[in-house]
Parts: structure tokens; sequence; C-alpha cells
């Protein structure tokens, strides 16, 4: 028969001491001598003693809970931002809650929904694509679950809090590297509407192309929704064009090697025949012969490290935060793969 575990009432028997006196030494209460404190700390340790956690949550009123919702943890760099998570959670005593949209919407507000019944101190988001509505994240702020936003943040929210990574600045250097190689036929791949980050890319793609005298074809730009069969469409409408684009930019990595499968087997050449460059940097596109050429670092690990520094400062400060508190932009970085050259 497993053994119960030990309670503060059995420690202040044995000692002959009042549960109070217990409870006050095991918290190093200065009202405690030093000798009590070693007797009480001694026999917990050889009884087995474990603090009560759900006594310890009503009192101070915690669940020493965090949930996270986001969208396929299948995904390299949502699995890199779980770290992070995680990482500064365990540092602080919070446990993690993780919840998977799969792109869907109505599951999204599901678990947002569950969270609220289990009573998480607050949540991080980073939502599906299909997400057009933010009613379900303002009613946990309404039930006084603190959200905060990382990656894929809100446009529509202009209270959010939220880290992200400004991906503009580096979209115009991308686009600049492509055309000091000699690339003047840039086409580019967009993202969903929902997601801000396909408007800040597809910026930053016009402003370079602009400094350098380059004029905007229409047709050198088509749309993903990010699922395979999109992608192979959207590099299809690319490939068949009579005067094709010579570099490709993908809406991620993910995206990019899609469209490089589907180009390679059409008979392409990859970054010989046609060139790619795309964003998120991820490890695992260094194991791969066909890669992009070179990719926007976008630091899911940092991001989501800082988000939940952020998120666990809402939970456990009433003050009230300034607009460049409440919303940290990390700079973005180009990386070259030279290998892939």
């Amino acid at each position: 028969m497993d053994q119960k575990p030990a309670t503060i009432k059995e420690i202040a028997k044995q000692l002959n001491v009042s549960v109070s006196t217990v409870s006050r030494a095991l918290h190093d209460h200065p009202s405690i001598g030093l000798r009590t404190k070693m007797q009480v700390k001694k026999l917990a340790e050889e009884l087995g003693y474990e603090p009560n956690q759900a006594a310890i949550s009503f009192k101070q009123g915690k669940t020493f809970t965090i949930g996270v919702i986001l969208p396929n943890l299948g995904e390299e760099y949502f699995s890199m931002a779980i770290n992070g998570i995680e990482d500064v959670a365990i540092k602080n005593n919070y446990t993690v809650l993780i919840g998977q949209s799969h792109e869907n919407s109505e599951r999204e507000k599901q678990i947002v929904d569950t969270m609220r019944r289990h009573r998480v101190d607050g949540v991080l988001v980073s939502f599906s694509k299909y997400t057009r509505t933010y009613g379900h994240f303002e009613q946990l702020e309404n039930y006084g679950i603190p959200v905060v936003f990382f990656d894929r943040i809100p446009a529509g929210m202009p209270d959010a809090y939220y880290v992200s990574c400004n991906l503009e600045n580096s979209s115009v250097e991308l686009v600049e590297w492509l055309v000091k190689k000699g690339h003047r036929k840039i086409g580019f791949i967009k993202g969903p509407d929902t997601i801000i980050h396909s408007e800040q890319r597809l910026r930053g793609y016009f402003e370079g192309l602009k400094n350098n005298n380059i004029e905007i074809n229409d047709s050198y730009i088509v749309q993903t929704d990010l699922n395979k069969e999109k992608n192979h469409e959207a590099m299809r409408r690319l490939l068949d064009l009579d005067d094709r684009p010579t570099a490709v930019v993908a809406f991620n990595d993910y995206v990019a090697l899609d469209a490089i499968q589907y180009t390679r087997g059409r008979g392409w050449k990859i970054n010989k025949d046609i060139f790619f460059a795309s964003y998120a940097n991820l490890p695992v596109t260094n194991y791969l012969d066909d890669r992009p050429l070179l990719s926007v670092e976008q630091f899911p690990y940092e991001q989501a490290e800082k988000a939940t520094e952020l998120l666990l400062r809402r939970i456990n400060s009433k003050d009230t935060l300034h607009d460049s508190e409440k919303r940290i932009v990390l700079k973005s970085k180009l990386v070259v793969n030279e290998d892939a050259q």
C-alpha cells in the first residue's frame, strides 16, 4: 500500500508543537528560533513532507499555471518557442498547459474556454491563421486572466500586450542582397492576410525593389494559406509565367521547402536555375541539400522567453505598463547560408 504523504499536523504532533509553529518554521519565519526550524525541517524531510500545492494556490489566489495556445507543435518554430516558455516558467515555479489550435479558430476558442475554466493565471498566444476576431481573448482579460501574444500578434487589439519580430527591415535587406547577386526579377509568396507579418514582409519587399529602381510586377506576387497544396500552387503560378522570376522570396522556410520540392519536380535545379530566400531560419534546413540561400532569423526562443517574462509580470504586478513595455519588438536578422550558394 502506498504511504500517504506526511502532513503539517503529523510533524507538529511528533515534535509536540503547534501547527502554526511548524508552518512558520517551514517558511523561515523570523519569529521561530533556529533550533526549532532545524528540527521541523529535518523531520519534514524524514517523513517525506511536501507542501499542499492546492492549499497554497487557494491561499494566494493563483494556480501557478500558465496556458499556451499555438498553431502546431509539429513546426520546429513553435517547438523552439515552447523551450523558451518552459525555461522561464520552470525558473519561476510555474507549470505550462499547452493547447494546439492546429490552425482552427473554433478549436482555438475551445482551448481558451478550457483554460479559463481551469483558472490558469495567464495565457500566451500565437493564434491560428484563420483567426479574424479576438473576442475570446478579450473575454479572458475580462475574467482577470492576462493575455500576451507572441509572433502572430493581433492587428485589431490596440491594448494588446505582445512580443514580435520586426520583419520589414530584414525584408528590405533580403531583396537588396538578391539584387546585388544579379536578380531583378524576384517573386514573392505572401502568407495569409490574417497574419500581420504577411503585410510586413510585403512592405519590405516593395521597399527593397523601390530602393533599387525595380518596378513592381503584380504577377510576381502570389499568395498561400500555408498548406502544402497551396504552396505548390503558388509556385506553379510563378514557374508558369512566360517571364518567370529568377529568385523567389517565400513566406517562411516551410513554404520555401514546399516550393523547392515542387520546383525540383518540374526539373529545375535549386539555387542554380532559380534561387530561394525565406523567413524563420529553422535549424532543420541545415540538414537539407536544397535549402534557401538566405533566411530571416526571427528568434522564436527569445520571443517566447520575453513574452513569458511579460506575462508573469502582468500576473504578479498590478502596475500599469507603458506602451514600450507592453509591446516588445525584436530586431530580425538576415542569415546567409553560404554552403547553399
